[in-house]
């Protein structure tokens, strides 16, 4: 694999030996390809793909994302278009909590321009930019599917609806204190209306 199939990633060789998954995560990953037929381990690519920005750090790193092809027995420019589509993935470090405001039209006329630039002043950030601590990533989504409950935010496996600044400070103390990376595969979610 080349930095032809990363875009401007550089790929390390290298490192590449290093990458694999814990006992545990392995036991997950193989469960899930368990549900397909042999000549269809592709289709286990995007939970497994969440299984993997868990263990190796919040992000899929080039060396990640050829483990995965590996594994999936595909090839890896077939992981990089799949990671690369979805906005759910990280090509790129990211901080411990990755929020992630809808901005479609039922959040956006509730307000959820407005809890954007608030949360970007709050943590001095922009869109795109993580925390000076490393804890947050700001990111904006598409319909996250919360309409009746606007404006909304997605962390890892958690919604958080009906956002006014009250909320997302609480939303904001709550993580820092909790100190820990927040991923699509907790199954500690919140769902907080």
């Amino acid at each position: 694999m080349g930095s032809q199939v990363h875009g401007t990633q550089h790929f390390d060789k290298a490192k590449r030996t290093e990458i694999k998954f814990s006992e545990e995560a392995m036991a997950t990953v193989q469960k899930i390809i368990s549900h397909y037929p042999a000549e269809k381990r592709k289709s286990a690519m995007l939970p497994v793909l969440h299984v993997a920005q868990a263990e190796f750090g919040g992000w899929l790193s080039p060396e990640v994302m050829d483990y995965v092809a590996e594994i999936l027995r595909v090839k890896p420019i077939e992981v990089f278009e799949v990671a690369s589509f979805y906005t759910m993935y990280n090509l790129k470090p990211v901080g411990k909590c990755v929020l992630e405001v809808c901005q479609t039209s039922s959040c956006w006329l509730n307000g959820a321009e407005d809890i954007v630039k608030y949360i970007e002043k709050k943590l001095d950030i922009k869109v795109g930019e993580t925390s000076k601590d490393g804890m947050f990533t700001l990111k904006v989504a598409e319909c996250l599917g919360s309409c009746g409950t606007a404006p909304m935010m997605q962390c890892g496996a958690s919604f958080h609806e009906n956002l006014t600044y009250e909320k997302v400070d609480k939303i904001l103390e709550g993580y820092r204190a909790d100190g820990k990376q927040r991923n699509y595969t907790d199954l500690d979610y919140k769902n907080t209306l």
